[in-house]
Parts: structure tokens; sequence; C-alpha cells
């Protein structure tokens, strides 16, 4: 068990669900403190969430992600040891991945490696799940790659999928997952 505080960034570039939930389970942690929210979207629903938490954020532009520093000495200043994408969908520079070495870990809408990789994520995931008529669909947290969803699973969960099910009522299944699995995992990646 670790003895000091990992400090921790979600990127995110929508509504925040997922950082929601990840902040208010690791608001009183011993071991585990939301120091950052790096968000590439200015209206997106994650900035009112850090805000009202109180918690410092950052708008991120392409250029100096993918071109530039990749945010990396913003992140030292923070000191942020462990990064959480939470709903972020950039893929992460090359740069940043060799900065935070098995330190990056993301939450995908499927069982991987089924329907991931670029451009599969939110609904365009759950529309191809039911068109190809699967029984199951879950979720998958992984370390993050060079490689869009291809970086080593750590968990996923199941959930079935009916043939009365639209990718909103699948999606509605796959948050609740995403909900109730993603800080305990986060929590025994960092705390192990």
């Amino acid at each position: 068990m670790i003895n000091h505080k990992t400090n921790v960034a979600i990127f995110a570039s929508g509504a925040g669900s997922n950082a929601a939930k990840l902040i208010a389970y690791f608001s009183n942690h011993p071991h585990i403190h939301i120091q950052l929210i790096v968000c590439n979207k200015p209206n997106a629903g994650v900035i009112s969430i850090a805000s009202n938490n109180n918690i410092p954020h950052i708008l991120i532009e392409k250029e100096q992600f993918f071109r530039g520093d990749a945010y990396t000495d913003i992140l030292e200043e923070y000191q942020i040891h462990f990064i959480v994408l939470a709903g972020f969908l950039w893929k992460v520079p090359n740069l940043l991945i060799q900065h935070f070495p098995n330190k990056i870990i993301n939450i995908h809408p499927s069982l991987l490696p089924k329907y991931g990789g670029k451009g599969m994520y939110g609904h365009f995931v759950h529309e191809a799940v039911l068109q190809h008529k699967e029984t199951e669909s879950g979720i998958t947290i992984h370390y993050v790659n060079e490689e869009f969803d291809k970086g080593a699973t750590i968990f996923q969960a199941k959930c079935p999928v009916f043939e009365t099910d639209t990718p909103e009522t699948l999606a509605t299944r796959i948050h609740a997952l995403e909900h109730l699995h993603f800080a305990p995992t986060i929590e025994s990646v960092i705390c192990k």
C-alpha cells in the first residue's frame, strides 16, 4: 500500500458523468487526490463539474497536445502522477505515454478487443454492438498505449444485450457499469 498521495489528472471531453463519480469517490481518500481536470472542449460539462468541486482545470488545444510538449510541463507543475481518461476523445500522443509509462488508464464502453479503435466511442460502439446482434456487451478498463484501445486490459464487466435494445437503452446499462466499477478499479491499480 502506498504511503503518499497520488495526484490524478482526469482527461475528459464531454458531460463528465464519470469524472463526477471519480471526484466523489476520491473526495476524502487517504492516498488518491483528483488534482486536475484536463479538457479539450470549452463548453464541456466536465468544466462546470471541476469548478463546482474546486478542482483546477485546463483547456488544451490540438497543436500543443500533438505537436508540442503534450502539456507535460503543466502536468509536472500540478505534480501529476497518474492520468485517467474518462470520455476523452483524442488519441493520447506518444510523448505523454512515454512520460507516464503504465500510468494512464482508459475506460471503453465495449468488451475489447471488440468494437474498439478510431471512431469507436459512445453511441457508435452501441450501434455496432446492436448491428452485430451481440448478446452481451460491457466495459473495459485498460492501460493506454500507442494504439487506440489496444493497451493491456485491467478489468472487464459484462451486461446482457436484449433484442429490444436501442443504443440509448444499452448506453444506460453501460453507464451503470462504468459508474460502479471505474473508481474502485483505479483505486486497485494505484494502491496495489
